[in-house]
């Protein structure tokens, strides 16, 4: 296997919310790989990461990603400094648990209320708009690219207290498919990632923690209980941030190069819905379903051509 077995030495990769939490954790492996990375993030202060003489050259920008302003003009300076950009992460996102209705307390501190919708419609799905056009130009422009979208496994089955931040990641699932289906003739891949639960960050704070816990009607303690029982995940376990930046890496490169409009759950075999309610039922089950299903359709139009 060569060293460079994905192919990303020297490509250049931007990364928003790259100062912490999952986005830092994919522009460390980025730069593992050789890859020069554009950092964008809300902070002030640049974020430091381990590098040596192998590791791709960094960049760090202040982006505010609901501004398209913002937005574009750290896309020029990626483009000043690297001459392109061959990588999008679409990872900036945040999370503010609010009820849709709080019996205990109409229109109190943890109600969803206009200006929270606001904030986290605009970082989630605006941003990923924003960042994926202004980036996408570059990309049509030589004719190749790939943009990777965070999500989320709540984006795929919903998540009590957390409503906004759900809908904003199926939306993103939604953008993922649809830009697939736009880019992809003209040589830019569209992937989505969307982790489960993962270990705790510094983006787990106190205040985040308070509110999750209200809407859910427990405590902070219980909560963080919670996070540490794995019943329903087959592994058995939390997941990592590098095993998501791991599958970013992939995805991104060369070695997934027919991978396109699909958004992988990366929650160790955790699964629910329709496809929970499947795995309970036989082959044989199934089958007798489907039978009954046609024979009732069946009925219904021999009696619409007897009418006739």
């Amino acid at each position: 296997m060569s060293k460079d077995w994905l192919g990303l030495t020297g490509k250049t990769v931007i990364v928003t919310g790259g100062a912490s939490g999952i986005g830092k954790a994919v522009s460390q492996e980025f730069l593992n790989e050789g890859a020069n990375v554009v950092v964008c993030d809300m902070n002030p202060e640049a974020p430091t990461f381990e590098t040596n003489a192998e590791s791709g050259k960094l960049l760090y920008v202040v982006t505010n990603v609901t501004s398209m302003e913002s937005v574009q003009t750290m896309v020029d300076k990626a483009v000043e400094t690297f001459g392109g950009i061959d990588i999008l992460v679409n990872n900036a996102g945040i999370n503010i648990p609010r009820l849709l209705v709080d019996p205990k307390d109409p229109k109190g501190q943890f109600e969803l209320d206009e200006a929270v919708w606001d904030k986290v419609v605009n970082v989630n799905f605006k941003g990923v708009f924003f960042c994926a056009q202004a980036a996408a130009r570059e990309m049509v422009k030589k004719g190749e690219g790939v943009i990777v979208n965070m999500s989320s496994e709540s984006g795929l089955e919903g998540s009590e207290g957390q409503s906004v931040y759900a809908a904003t990641k199926n939306a993103v699932n939604s953008l993922t498919r649809s830009w697939a289906k736009e880019l992809g003739k003209l040589g830019v891949r569209v992937v989505g990632v969307a982790p489960g639960i993962l270990e705790a960050t510094g983006l787990r704070t106190i205040q985040y923690e308070t509110a999750l816990a209200y809407t859910r009607g427990i405590s902070v303690d219980e909560l963080r209980a919670g996070y540490s029982k794995t019943s329903t995940t087959p592994l058995g376990r939390s997941g990592k941030l590098t095993e998501v930046a791991d599958l970013v890496c992939y995805v991104a490169s060369k070695r997934a190069s027919y991978v396109h409009g699909v958004t992988f759950n990366v929650a160790g075999g955790k699964t629910r819905g329709w496809l929970t309610a499947f795995s309970r039922m036989s082959v044989y089950d199934i089958m007798k379903n489907t039978i009954k299903i046609f024979q009732r359709r069946l009925k219904q139009y021999e009696q619409l051509f007897r009418r006739g």
